[in-house]
């Protein structure tokens, strides 16, 4: 992984010292309608960023498309940006997504780093190089791997969250405690999400991205154990399709926690997971994130939605599953019986 990772005490020197390490004639920075008005102000007259142009795109998963990058293209295009300008995503995980694969891909990349504003992008969306749109219906159809030059983590930005987005973003770390160890876990349902303290949370944000960080270095473009960071995401992303399709969208992390649920459930069957830790995941998940409102009607939409996964060969769905905490079992795959029983398990609980 090339990118440099800040856990930031000073954001105006850590990103004057960044910018000035990126080569770049120009500077633009990627906002949505949200992070323009509340986080924009705390860098736009840092003395780094005299005469940067802002660019500012809408401010929901929905606006994580093909005609929201032709409108980023579009405005560097009309800005004058060269091989040799700086992008600057200021934003949650559509923000760094969709600017990342305009970065990658605006006169074949352009430098851009990432400063998170969400915790889900803080954890998940800004690190590992991976960028990307929703297309056709599904989440990430199009996109890249394309390293940022730097993320810069500034855990101050989540005092401009609401409850439900600093939930969203704590489900990516779950999983990160599922893959890692089973004191990180413990620390992780023990933490009381719903009042967090922003000191204990920047530590845990750390633990969390040095989980992601140690499997992205070993296996940068998924061919692998990076698999492993999937987890919860193959129904994840079909619950979270299904959810845009009746256009009732939800969170991306209240996806991943839903989705946690049926694919544990397939890891006590298949893989042999603990199915006292399963009940705890399953207790927690529903203590802090309801439930998804899905009917047995649903099932067949919801299982082609899963043949569309990016890991699939060859049609067949593939899961990454556990054997135990840290055991971690990639390229598993599941009957379309055991899949409904598993969809079955979520809607009737544990």
């Amino acid at each position: 992984m090339n990118q440099r990772i800040i856990l930031s005490q000073d954001l105006e020197a850590e990103l004057t010292s960044a910018v000035s390490d990126c080569e770049h004639d120009k500077i633009f920075i990627l906002t949505d309608t949200v992070t323009n008005k509340l986080c924009l102000p705390v860098i736009k007259d840092y003395p780094c960023l005299v005469n940067a142009t802002v660019i500012t795109i809408g401010s929901s998963d929905m606006e994580k498309t093909l005609d929201s990058t032709v409108h980023v293209w579009q405005c560097l295009q009309q800005g004058g940006a060269t091989r040799h300008s700086l992008l600057i995503n200021l934003g949650g995980g559509m923000v760094t997504d969709l600017g990342g694969f305009a970065a990658g891909t605006f006169k074949r990349g352009l430098n851009f780093i990432n400063i998170p504003t969400t915790l889900l992008s803080m954890v998940d969306a800004s690190v590992g190089g991976k960028t990307g749109i929703n297309f056709g219906g599904l989440k990430n159809e199009i996109g890249v791997f394309n390293d940022s030059r730097y993320v810069i983590l500034c855990t101050e930005f989540l005092k401009t969250l609401d409850d439900e987005n600093i939930r969203s973003g704590y489900a990516e770390m779950l999983k990160h405690g599922l893959i890692a160890t089973p004191e990180l876990w413990r620390e992780l349902v023990t933490f009381d999400i719903t009042r967090p303290d922003l000191r204990t949370l920047q530590r845990m944000v750390a633990d969390s991205v040095a989980v992601k960080e140690r499997v992205v270095t070993e296996d940068p473009h998924e061919n692998g154990i990076r698999k492993a960071l999937n987890l919860g995401h193959t129904m994840g992303h079909a619950f979270e399709s299904w959810a845009m399709k009746k256009r009732r969208p939800i969170l991306h992390g209240y996806a991943v926690a839903y989705g946690l649920i049926p694919e544990l459930y397939l890891a006590v069957i298949k893989t042999g997971f603990p199915v006292e830790v399963m009940r705890e995941a399953v207790r927690y998940i529903r203590d802090v994130y309801g439930m998804l409102p899905i009917t047995c009607d649903d099932y067949p939409e919801l299982l082609e939605l899963m043949t569309h996964d990016k890991k699939n060969t060859a049609g067949v769905i593939n899961f990454t599953l556990l054997g135990g905490i840290g055991d971690i079992r990639i390229n598993q795959t599941a009957t379309a019986k055991e899949m409904e029983e598993a969809l079955d398990f979520m809607r009737e609980g544990c």
